[in-house]
């Protein structure tokens, strides 16, 4: 097992934070599926990321990486369907993977073998298994763990979905839909939750020619015949990311965040709205900023379209003054683990005074954790990330177990870490 050794120390110094993996997600897959070349710039080669590249090149598209570079020539869409036998494309534990490319494999025809790892077979595929018994497209699935076959093709017609599920299922349509000959029209059921996902997927679709009208978030409506063209294209810096070192600087730290947009349509850029709403002082400049440690206070954070950032904000306001509410926070559930749960007993054994209810959660602030202990990342980055950040407000050392779950979003958090003035000592013990 992985341990990692943190000794109490305030960050200090620069940072670049690494691309979004969401968007490289995007760009990635709509670069596969164009006719021609594209290079994609600025790539941070985690491991769900390495997932979506695997799975594209066993899809036809021809990827290769170079320093933090990749260079695609998007695939020729005629070969699948000359193909009978049964490809296995193995999302290891990325569920941006499994459910992007789920309906894309699809439209493009074949017969295919998802499989993964950890947590991924527990994360419902529902709305797409609904779609093949209605299109009555042969699928075989397994229980607890991702093991789906699928033969056959999709095709167009009117989609409904819910719109509180995760928006992954909708941009898994959007980028797939058009490769089809008639048109589609995504309709949702309820309320869109995640819409900054949405609007991620349709900026990257946009980008790479694809056009998709939209009324309000409730209707999609996509043409069939469209084409991928490619381009040469720079992901951004990843929010969801820069939050962690945010919240270092909310709690105390000194450090200087760069390399991100600040007109970014992503939604966990909300990470600068809540620490200012907290009390503290997030000042900008060019593509740099920095959050600066004040009086924090407690306030209610409805995490419904920003379940990523979660885990950090709530171990931010365990040391804020008050209490704190994080409602609408169900989903946390169904990520790599639960992260709701794992949160707050992390938290708690580091001395937090913080409690779960099915889908929120209850903080009241502390003037210090205690640290002293192990705690477990769960086989979760996130948890990993926002216990190493809140390693440097305990007032003794902790011990996180199984760190190196960090390489699926940001492999070299640790390396920067420490470059940041972070004291840590790597231990790998045997079982």
């Amino acid at each position: 097992m992985s341990k990692i050794f943190i000794q109490p120390t305030l960050l200090q110094g620069t940072v670049t934070i690494p691309p979004s993996k969401s968007m490289a997600h995007r760009a990635i897959i709509a670069a596969c599926l164009s006719n021609g070349t594209s290079h994609i710039k600025n790539i941070d080669l985690s491991d769900d990321i390495i997932a979506t590249i695997e799975v594209m090149k066993n899809l036809g598209a021809e990827v290769s990486a170079e320093n933090n570079r990749l260079l695609i020539d998007g695939m020729m869409r005629e070969k699948n369907k000359h193909e009978s036998m049964q490809k296995i494309l193995d999302c290891r534990e990325s569920g941006s993977t499994l459910r992007f490319l789920l309906p894309i494999a699809l439209a493009l025809g074949g017969n295919y073998r998802f499989v993964g790892e950890g947590n991924l077979g527990k994360r419902p595929v529902t709305p797409y298994l609904s779609i093949l018994n209605k299109q009555n497209i042969i699928y075989k699935s397994k229980t607890d763990i991702l093991d789906i076959s699928v033969c056959g093709n999709l095709s167009a017609g009117v989609f409904e979905l819910d719109g509180n599920i995760s928006s992954q299922f909708i941009t898994g349509l959007l980028f797939a839909l058009p490769l089809l000959k008639k048109n589609s029209k995504i309709i949702l059921t309820s309320k869109l939750e995640s819409k900054s996902y949405v609007d991620l997927s349709l900026q990257v679709l946009s980008d790479f020619g694809i056009e998709i009208v939209h009324h309000n978030y409730t209707m999609f409506e996509i043409q069939g015949r469209q084409e991928y063209k490619p381009r040469d294209y720079c992901i951004e810096g990843d929010f969801s990311q820069a939050a962690f070192f945010l919240c270092a600087g909310a709690l105390g730290a000194d450090v200087t965040l760069q390399g991100l947009d600040m007109n970014s349509l992503q939604g966990d850029r909300e990470i600068i709205a809540i620490l200012k709403q907290m009390g503290a002082d997030v000042m900008e400049e060019s593509d740099k900023i920095k959050a600066k440690s004040k009086e924090l206070k407690g306030i209610v954070i409805d995490a419904s379209q920003i379940p990523d950032i979660i885990p950090v904000l709530a171990a931010t306001t365990c040391l804020a003054k008050g209490q704190t509410v994080i409602k609408n926070a169900q989903r946390l559930r169904i990520k790599e683990c639960d992260r709701l749960s794992a949160t707050v007993k992390e938290l708690t054994a580091l001395g937090a005074v913080i409690r779960e209810e099915p889908d929120w959660m209850h903080i009241i602030g502390v003037d210090h954790l205690a640290g002293g202990c192990e705690v477990q990342s769960h086989g979760d980055h996130r948890i990993a990330m926002m216990l190493a950040i809140i390693a440097q407000k305990c007032n003794q050392p902790i011990i996180i177990n199984e760190y190196k779950c960090v390489s699926k979003s940001y492999p070299n958090f640790f390396r920067d870490y420490q470059a940041l003035g972070g004291e840590i000592n790597e231990q790998y013990v045997e079982r």
